[in-house]
């Protein structure tokens, strides 16, 4: 079995942290509503947020309380950043 480097282990467990301490659903957006960047950013987390919404409760992969399209604009632009965006179709040479 191979040793794992404790440096590796602790970046990893920060990433993870960082990844699930800023879904959708908090506490956070009962006072204001999510904008573009909160959008942007649960669009860019959604699979880590899909996940983790299988194993825990309360856990939304969708901000419900949002300013409308801004916040839908966001979450659109970070689902295509972290997915691709299908621009890679568009550069395929036809034959």
């Amino acid at each position: 079995m191979k040793h794992i480097n404790t440096s590796k282990l602790l970046l990893f467990l920060i990433i993870v942290f960082a990844m699930t301490s800023c879904t959708a659903g908090g506490d956070r957006f009962i006072e204001e509503s999510g904008g573009f960047w909160m959008g942007l950013w649960h669009g860019f987390i959604l699979l880590f947020t899909f996940v983790g919404s299988l194993f825990i409760d309360g856990l939304e992969v969708y901000e419900k309380n949002n300013n409308g399209n801004w916040y839908n604009f966001g979450f659109l632009l970070g689902v295509m950043f972290f997915f691709g965006g299908g621009g890679k179709g568009s550069c395929r040479r036809r034959r």
